[in-house]
């Protein structure tokens, strides 16, 4: 059989999409799927595919991160793969659980004494003047962006 090709983003050069990039209504997935696909192809670069945050949308999403990756493995698209975890969630989620799930995770920021520092000490690296950074996909695309030579 022949092998696929895994159609990847190299991010050794761009970062992975948002994660408030939507597929099917699931937010992070997209960005999920980025990691995964270059992580097969060995340019992942400083990204982690299957951490905290990818996590999360896959335990939503009822799959685990190392059968989705058996997937991309196959080369498939990202239609492909979102038809695949509809039929293989143990969760099954419903539209207007996956938008508000997706809607929270949007609007998530730290909620601990210990997320507050870290997620303090990280913007600080970043930027000490930005008052608009509040939430996690806040603090993540100001990070991608200041990685690939952006300015806060």
């Amino acid at each position: 059989m022949k092998s696929k090709t895994i159609y990847s983003l190299d991010l050794t050069q761009r970062p992975p999409r948002s994660p408030r990039v939507r597929l099917g209504g699931y937010a992070i997935l997209p960005r999920c799927l980025d990691k995964g696909r270059a992580l097969l192809v060995g340019k992942n670069g400083e990204y982690n595919y299957d951490c905290p945050l990818d996590q999360r949308v896959l335990e939503f999403a009822g799959i685990k991160g190392d059968d989705l990756k058996k997937q991309l493995a196959l080369g498939k698209s990202d239609s492909e793969i979102l038809t695949w975890i509809s039929a293989n969630s143990t969760t099954k989620p419903q539209p207007w659980q996956i938008a508000q799930w997706s809607a929270f995770a949007d609007q998530r920021g730290p909620n601990d004494v210990d997320t507050r520092e870290f997620y303090t000490g990280v913007l600080a690296k970043l930027s000490k003047d930005r008052e608009d950074i509040l939430g996690w996909f806040d603090l993540l695309d100001l990070d991608d962006y200041v990685s690939f030579g952006g300015k806060a």
